[in-house]
């Protein structure tokens, strides 16, 4: 039996938000929570009980990384990763993530500040992969866009694990997650690298940005009104990617439309097989929309460990999708299956 359900390599940072979505040049007090995209995709499964592990790095010493290790474990994410020596007052340092939410006509605003990140220096040579794969065992392995961008040492990171995953029969679930800023002056490097992970991944995840940007694939304009309208496009590049990367089994992306930041189009695409689930987009209220993506992909994989038929585990990441967006945290530790799958049906009555 595999010791973890999904194991993923991961940057870990701290989020600052001005309280009552106020916008950041204006705010002098701010909360902050521990981050990342991957932790926020493992988060789901950690929530409803699922043995999950995070791959990453720490500045030795670092109060903001005693503040993260301790908010993993508060999640009940597992964590393994080198100690590095700050160096000096202008060496390492974990991420800062400053957003602000938005208020109705006012668009949310992310500002990263990612000099000196420490998880730049993930090295495949600071992680025992046999242990971890093959005495340890993990059902998946989650791998995302940004890790794989986000250094030349963190590609090889990346590449070293879903080689080494497919050599032990573990599953890979790659959510391209493209960003421009990463990408500049490395796209042909990049363009090679993530095209490997494609080409092993079980699952392939991605809006119609990253399959075009990412991969080459072409598909409909990302953003825009009446995404319900695309949905015929979308389908036709999902087989587009299918075609091209023939090893995967499952393929996913959102769909979303924004009315305004308090309101969103909800909705999905998954081909599974032959299988298509097909989930009109629907008005959901946003809080936050920040790591609402991340919720899809954490439910879907969760579904997927779980043994769920297609639909089911299409419907129940739409509505931990739309679960995220309801809380201050760019994460979602679902209380139970009840809570989400209320959400799904659409009942917001009062539970006693």
């Amino acid at each position: 039996m595999k010791k973890y359900a999904i194991l993923a390599p991961s940057s870990m940072g701290v989020r600052i938000t001005p309280p009552d979505r106020q916008p950041v040049a204006i705010s002098n007090i701010f909360r902050m929570q521990a981050t990342s995209a991957e932790t926020n995709v493992l988060s789901i499964g950690a929530g409803l009980g699922l043995p999950v592990k995070v791959l990453t790095t720490f500045v030795a010493g670092s109060p903001i990384a005693q503040f993260i290790k301790g908010d993993l474990r508060r999640r009940g994410i597992a964590y393994e990763g080198k100690e590095v020596p700050q160096g000096s007052p202008w060496g390492y340092r974990h991420q800062f993530n400053i957003a602000d939410s938005g208020y109705g006509l006012r668009a949310p605003r992310v500002a990263n500040d990612r000099a000196g990140e420490v998880g730049r220096t993930l090295n495949i040579d600071d992680f025992d992969l046999d242990r971890i794969f093959k005495e340890e065992g993990a059902e998946i392995l989650h791998l995302s866009g940004l890790i794989c961008a986000l250094s030349p040492e963190t590609s090889k990171f990346c590449l070293g694990l879903a080689r080494a995953a497919k050599k032990y029969g573990t599953r890979i679930s790659f959510d391209l997650n493209y960003r421009a800023s990463f990408w500049k002056g490395r796209e042909s490097e990049l363009a090679a690298v993530f095209s490997e992970i494609a080409s092993v991944a079980d699952i392939l995840i991605g809006n119609e940005e990253d399959f075009q940007l990412c991969l080459g694939i072409k598909g409909p304009e990302a953003g825009g009104k009446d995404i319900a309208s695309k949905i015929e496009n979308f389908k036709a590049m999902v087989m587009n990617v299918k075609k091209a990367y023939p090893n995967a089994t499952t393929f996913a992306t959102t769909l979303r439309q924004v009315v305004s930041a308090n309101e969103h189009l909800w909705g999905a695409i998954q081909l599974c097989g032959d299988e298509w689930t097909v989930i009109e987009p629907r008005s959901i209220p946003v809080l936050d929309r920040i790591g609402g993506g991340d919720g899809f992909v954490g439910g879907l994989l969760y579904g997927t460990v779980m043994g769920w038929e297609p639909e089911k585990r299409a419907q129940f990441a739409w509505a931990t999708g739309a679960f995220v967006t309801t809380l201050l945290d760019d994460f979602g530790l679902p209380a139970d299956e009840k809570q989400i799958w209320d959400i799904w049906a659409g009942n917001a009555r009062v539970q006693r």
